[in-house]
């Protein structure tokens, strides 16, 4: 059975999955809605996703506005820094960040709700990242925030960054506060 473990950001839940191992490899149970559920994964997902990336790439911080956008991160192969900042402006934590290491030996899985920029950063030569989200893309309701956001500062464990030119030009939190819809 999976567990919850302890996150400063309310919404916010890493996920711990009972991994079954031995000398032939090993099982895990990456997904079940209602045990999930069970700990604050209230996402009704719609479309499973998977990239891959290179050592030192840094993807985000993005998001989806209306009607937002909830993500399962997970990484199958390889090792990330795995950050989520909340962008409610009524929370309590409003533009603070959290950061946990997803990998393929722990196998944790970070739940961002909506109302959260997600980003991560590649630490291993190469990583897969599979993320369940609960609502489809739409590029007319995609933003994202400055990854180096000094006001967020997220301690990203990578100096130079391989970046996109859309994360290299995003604005800062501040920036866009006002048309943030939480």
């Amino acid at each position: 059975m999976a567990t919850r473990l302890e996150t400063g950001l309310d919404g916010l839940a890493l996920i711990e999955p009972q991994v079954f191992g031995d000398e032939r490899g090993f099982f895990v149970e990456t997904f079940s809605r209602d045990a999930w559920r069970e700990l604050g994964v209230e996402a009704d997902f719609v479309q499973h996703n998977h990239s891959r990336s290179s050592k030192g790439t840094l993807r985000g911080l993005h998001f989806q506005t209306t009607p937002g956008q909830a993500k399962l991160m997970r990484c199958p192969r390889g090792k990330i820094f795995d950050v989520a900042v909340d962008l409610r402006r009524d929370s309590p934590t409003y533009g603070k960040w959290e950061g946990y290491l997803l990998d393929d030996e722990k196998h944790h899985q970070l739940y961002v709700p909506v109302g959260f920029a997600h980003g991560f950063c590649v630490l291993s030569e190469t990583a897969d990242v599979t993320y369940l989200v609960s609502s489809l893309y739409d590029p007319a309701t995609e933003m994202g925030i400055r990854w180096d956001d000094p006001e967020v500062g997220v301690e990203w464990p990578v100096s130079e960054p391989l970046l996109s030119q859309r994360d290299i030009e995003a604005p800062t939190l501040a920036e866009i506060a006002g048309d943030l819809p939480w």
